[in-house]
Formats: structure tokens, C-alpha cells, sequence
């Protein structure tokens, strides 16, 4: 079976397919959801963003330097904990959620990253941007959600759990036996996507590693090695992250005296 070669994509067709934006924005006025401000604003910065970071690869590419890599993949890092909790209420400092969170999705992504650029994919050089950054790309954006979803629903479960909690804490129970149950929802909550996403693939969707790799031509079998691997490694990291940023953020939620601090 011969492999057809990719279609090439110019400005003409990038416009053709932005009425699929308007489609959305016209709905929206439609059901008066308010969101067509949003949407025209994302479609910018994604545009915006994703010509930029194009022009950004193709300098990288041609450069591979190992220190210009590992800062994109900071700058990588640094969005990521910024995007994840910027819609989050903090218990104790702004400041402190972020470095807790970074933290969290540094060392998930981090370790998920080496193993696969190491013993699974074996980049040659180990720095290679062409790999590196799309690789890391998908594990740092997985990651983020996981930290998001995790301390979102941690708090939302210290919440509604409040009278139990310190029904356990005044019953003689440590903050972590008293938050044993919180702390297993938020970590379950943060996997669900990923969990789904692995019940479905192959079946109900076919994901973007696959189907780029595809759409460039590729071998469907090839695509199809690539995309279990990308699909174990985003698993990996995710989880990683989920647990690190629950079990840290964790004693937030509790004074020195270790009793449960108050909720907005």
C-alpha cells in the first residue's frame, strides 16, 4: 500500500476554515452566551501565538543549542503553572499555590520527559528540539490540567466535607488521617480525563499525535506506536502531578495547631 504524501496547508485555506470560529461566535449571540468576546479573543491569541512559536522552532531547529531548548521547555513550565491557577481561589498565598503547583508540574513532566526521551524514544542528541519540545509540549499540558483539576476539586471537597473533617481531627485524628477521603477525590477527580481518553482512543477518537502524524503521511502503524506511547507517558505525568500537588497543597488547609483554616 503506497503512503500518500502530506497535504500542505497555505493562507488561503487557513482562511477558509475560520467561519468554523464564526459558526461558534453565531451560536453563541444566538443563545446569548456571552462568549463571542472569548471566542474572538482566543482565536486571535491562538493564532497569534502559534505563528509565533512556529518561527521560534524553525530558529531552534536550525540552531540546537541544549540551553535554548531547556529555557523554551521553562517558559513551558512557567505558563503552564500560571495557566493553572489562575482561575483558582487560593488557601494562603497566591504566590505559594504557583510554586506549589510549578513544583508539582516540573518534577511530573520532568521525570515523565527524561524516561522517554531516554529509554523509550532514545532522542540522538538528547536535546533534540525537533522531538523535545512537541514531547514535552503534550506531558507540561496534561500536567497543568491534572495540577488544575486536583486543587480545584481538593478545595471544593475541604468544603463540603468541613463538618467531617473536624469531627475527625476532634476525635484525635492527624490532618492526614482527618483528610484521607479529600484527598483520594481530588486525585481521582484530576485522572478522569485521562482515564476516559484511555477507554476511548482508537475507538471514539482518533488523537492529534495520531492523526498528524497521518495526515503527514506516515504509516498508520507507526502513528499508532506513537500514540500509545504518548498516551502512557501523558497518564504518567498527570498522575504524578495529581498526587504531588494534593499531598502538598494539602497543608494548606490546616493551621500549626493543625486545625482546619477558614473557607471563603
Amino acid at each position: 500500500m503506497s503512503i500518500e504524501r502530506a497535504i500542505d496547508l497555505d493562507w488561503i485555506n487557513l482562511a477558509m476554515a475560520l467561519p468554523l470560529i464564526f459558526v461558534a461566535i453565531g451560536l453563541s449571540w444566538w443563545q446569548r452566551l456571552g462568549l463571542g468576546k472569548s471566542l474572538i479573543i482566543g482565536t486571535i491569541r491562538a493564532a497569534v501565538q502559534l505563528l509565533l512559536i512556529g518561527q521560534i522552532l524553525v530558529w531552534l531547529f536550525s540552531t540546537e543549542r541544549w540551553y535554548l531548548v531547556l529555557g523554551v521547555l521553562l517558559v513551558m513550565v512557567v505558563t503552564a503553572t500560571f495557566s493553572a491557577t489562575g482561575r483558582l481561589d487560593a488557601v494562603g498565598s497566591r504566590a505559594g499555590l504557583r510554586w506549589l503547583c510549578g513544583g508539582a508540574i516540573l518534577i511530573g513532566s520532568g521525570l515523565t520527559m527524561a524516561y522517554v526521551d531516554l529509554l523509550v524514544v532514545h532522542i540522538t542528541p538528547w536535546y533534540d528540539p525537533r522531538y523535545l519540545i512537541p514531547i514535552f509540549g503534550m506531558i507540561v499540558g496534561n500536567a497543568m490540567n491534572g495540577a488544575a483539576l486536583a486543587a480545584e476539586r481538593l478545595r471544593s471537597e475541604f468544603q463540603s466535607r468541613r463538618d467531617e473533617i473536624e469531627a475527625c481531627l476532634a476525635l484525635g485524628a492527624s490532618p492526614a488521617q482527618a483528610s484521607a477521603t479529600v484527598v483520594r477525590q481530588a486525585m481521582q477527580a484530576a485522572m478522569i480525563p485521562t482515564i476516559n481518553a484511555l477507554a476511548v482512543v482508537g475507538i471514539v477518537s482518533l488523537p492529534g499525535m495520531m492523526t498528524g502524524q497521518i495526515l503527514a503521511g506516515a504509516d498508520p502503524t507507526q502513528a499508532v506506536n506513537y500514540q500509545l506511547v504518548v498516551m502512557f507517558m501523558l497518564t504518567s505525568a498527570t498522575a504524578i502531578t495529581a498526587i504531588l500537588v494534593t499531598l502538598w497543597y494539602r497543608n494548606r488547609f490546616f493551621s500549626p495547631d493543625e486545625q482546619l483554616v477558614m473557607l471563603d
